[in-house]
């Protein structure tokens, strides 16, 4: 494997990170009981990688078995315990527990015992914020769709159910 092409063209470097503090308010709320922070997404990492913190509150939730077709996942606990589905099974996991899935690949997540925190990625960076807004909108509205409606929704955002 070899690295990728140039991304920066320059000789000297630039001063252009940005830091998010651990104590910033979530971006989202989604049903009251998942906060979202948006750390890195696809948009400022101009399409590289989407990066969130997950934070789940004490009551059990998280969605049901889907792939991806254009991005892969990966999910770091930080704190509480993760139920994480790979597919094959359910497994939960602890803080400093890793799972990647790659493109196609079968998955699912929730907090089966509790107030739990992870760390989401997506690569490449997609626009899972609208996503994330649309899940909140629909959440905080009660808003019912009907089976054909949520289909759309899950395509228009490379989701698909199993």
């Amino acid at each position: 494997m070899s690295y990728p092409k140039e991304l920066f063209h320059g000789d000297n470097g630039e001063v252009s990170g940005g830091l998010r503090r651990g104590g910033s308010a979530p971006d989202l709320v989604i049903g009251g009981r998942t906060d979202v922070h948006y750390l890195a997404t696809g948009q400022t990492t101009g399409g590289q990688y989407g990066l969130y913190r997950w934070d789940m509150g004490a009551e059990p939730g998280g969605p049901g078995a889907h792939f991806h077709k254009t991005m892969s996942e990966s999910f770091f606990v930080l704190s509480g315990t993760v139920g994480l589905y790979d597919g094959e099974r359910w497994v939960n996991a602890a803080p400093g527990d890793f799972l990647f899935i790659p493109p196609g690949g079968i998955h699912a997540f929730g907090n089966p015992e509790g107030p739990a925190s992870m760390l989401i990625l997506f690569a490449p960076g997609a626009p899972r914020e609208t996503y994330f807004e649309e899940l909140a909108e629909i959440a905080a509205t009660g808003r019912q769709l009907g089976e054909q409606e949520w289909t759309e929704l899950y395509r228009r955002h490379d989701q698909y159910m199993v």
